[in-house]
């Protein structure tokens, strides 16, 4: 279950481009929790990224 949570430590500058719709339901999601943007991103990459089936990880 994908849990919002909040703050992080370190971290890199990088650039993404994103569909305009899925930025805007993740701004809505991100400001209806009180987070920021960056913050909800990061969550939804690792929750994908913790999830992934073993067949789809690259060593």
């Amino acid at each position: 279950m994908f849990k919002i949570q909040k703050g992080y430590g370190s971290h890199v500058t990088k650039s993404f481009r994103l569909p305009e719709e899925l930025v805007e339901k993740l701004d809505k999601l991100a400001f209806e929790n009180n987070i920021s943007l960056n913050q909800l991103v990061i969550q939804c990459l690792n929750y994908a990224l913790d999830d992934m089936e073993e067949s789809d990880k690259q060593e």
